[in-house]
C-alpha cells in the first residue's frame, strides 16, 4: 500500500508542478493583452480567463490538496513520522513545501485580481515570479534524493547560483524582447 500511495503522491506532485509552471505563463500573457489594442485585448483576455478558471481549478488545486494528503499518508504509512526528529533534510524540505504552499496561495490572488480585471504586476515581474516555482522544485527534489550526504555549504551555494542563472536568464530574455 505505501508504494501505491507514495507513486500517486508523486504523479499528483507533478500535475501540481504543471499548473504552478503554467498559470503565471498565462497570467503573463494575459498582462500582456493589456498592452493590444482594444478589440485585441477583449478577444484575448476573455481566451485566457477561460484557459485560467480550469486549470487552476481543474488540475492545480485539486493536484495540491492530494499532494498534501497523500504526502501526509506517505509519511504516516512509511515510518517517517516516528523518526522526524532526527531526519533534518525532511525538516528543510517541509519548510519548502510550505513555502510552496504559499507560492500557491499567491498565484490564486493573482488569479482573483486578474479575473477582476486589476493587474498589479507587469509581465517582467509575473516572469521572475514564474521561476520561484522552479527554484522550489530543484531545492525540494535534491533534498529528498540526496539526503544527509548533502553539505548543507554546497547545496546553499548551488541552489544560490541556480538562483543567479534563473534570474540571469531572464534579464538576456527582456533584453532580445525589447530588440
Amino acid at each position: 500500500m505505501y508504494l501505491y500511495l507514495k507513486a500517486l503522491h508523486i504523479i499528483f506532485i507533478v500535475t501540481w508542478f504543471a499548473g504552478l509552471f503554467y498559470m503565471p505563463r498565462l497570467l503573463i500573457y494575459n498582462t500582456e493583452a493589456g498592452d493590444k489594442p482594444e478589440e485585441t485585448k477583449k478577444i484575448l483576455q476573455e481566451q485566457f480567463g477561460k484557459m485560467m478558471k480550469p486549470l487552476w481549478f481543474g488540475i492545480t488545486w485539486p493536484s495540491a490538496v492530494l499532494t498534501l494528503i497523500l504526502g501526509l499518508l506517505v509519511m504516516w504509512k512509511g515510518g517517517w513520522l516516528d523518526s522526524f526528529r532526527v531526519q533534518t533534510w525532511l525538516h528543510i524540505k517541509l519548510l519548502f513545501v510550505i513555502f510552496l504552499y504559499l507560492y500557491h496561495f499567491s498565484l490564486h490572488i493573482l488569479f482573483k485580481q486578474q479575473s477582476k480585471g486589476i493587474f498589479n504586476f507587469s509581465s517582467q515581474q509575473l516572469r521572475v515570479w514564474n521561476e520561484v516555482a522552479t527554484i522550489f522544485l530543484v531545492a525540494i527534489v535534491m533534498l529528498v534524493v540526496v539526503k544527509q550526504n548533502m553539505s548543507w555549504a554546497w547545496g546553499l551555494t548551488g541552489l544560490a547560483l541556480f538562483v543567479i542563472l534563473l534570474m540571469s536568464a531572464i534579464k538576456i530574455y527582456k533584453a532580445m524582447r525589447s530588440r
